[in-house]
């Protein structure tokens, strides 16, 4: 029977090293049929396709098209480190790009990076809505590569001097979000990453008990995935959740 797997925020660059070889080795575990759904920041950053001549990017790319090749399924939401990976590349690894928020009707399960639902940062949310203009894309990927690469580090060095200055609760979904898309699809399990905050939350709704589960980062300490099979999600995280 096949199987379904879950995994976001590997962030992989040539500085994750470790990362990339545990990512490397744990993909032949999938088997021909199952599916992977990749969502969000599975690359630390991406500034355009024109840069698929990047031996890391090609070295990345061929995992994946391989693993495609195997018969296994690739699926992927963007994130907001990797949200201008394009057509391109989906070709070049053999996936599929998919909306954020997706739902999964046969399997009842809706998949989002997270970020959207974190409304309390008004900052990145309204950074997030510029960035996320076809007309901003267009401009940004006009100019030259080394500028965009450039202007990506600075953009980092800004986010994580921010994220050191915001309140944590802050950088955590919002309730109110949550229970929105609780309500507009009823019968779902919310799988989400972004946030680096493993968990399963437990939920009590009009249309009954529900569920969110948060997916790990893949940092050198901890990692891990959701797997779902015959109607049942399974978490396969290290450090195991400590769940009642």
């Amino acid at each position: 029977m096949s199987k379904l797997y879950f995994i976001a925020d590997l962030h992989l660059s040539t500085d994750t090293v470790q990362e990339y070889h545990r990512f490397a080795d744990w993909l032949p575990s999938l088997q021909s049929g199952d599916r992977l759904y990749i969502l969000g920041d599975f690359l630390e950053v991406w500034v355009g396709d024109d840069d698929l001549d990047d031996p890391f990017a090609r070295q990345l790319t061929a995992l994946l098209h391989h693993t495609a090749a195997r018969g296994v399924s690739l699926f992927l939401q963007h994130g907001n480190r990797d949200f201008l990976l394009g057509e391109r590349f989906a070709q070049a690894a053999g996936l599929t790009l998919l909306p954020d928020p997706c739902y999964l009707p046969g399997e009842q399960l809706l998949l989002s990076h997270g970020d959207q639902l974190c409304l309390d940062d008004h900052d990145y949310q309204r950074f997030r809505a510029e960035v996320r203009q076809p007309q901003w894309q267009q401009a940004f990927l006009a100019r030259p590569l080394s500028e965009r690469k450039a202007f990506a580090r600075q953009l980092r060095e800004q986010s994580e001097a921010q994220k050191r200055s915001k309140p944590l609760p802050i950088m955590d979904v919002a309730d109110s979000a949550v229970q929105d898309w609780l309500a507009r699809w009823p019968d779902a399990i919310l799988i989400h990453g972004h946030t680096h905050r493993a968990a399963q939350h437990r939920y009590t709704t009009p249309s009954g008990a529900r569920q969110r589960w948060v997916l790990p980062d893949w940092h050198a300490e901890r990692w891990g995935f959701l797997q779902w099979q015959a109607g049942q999600l399974q978490a396969h995280y290290t450090p195991p959740l400590d769940t009642p």
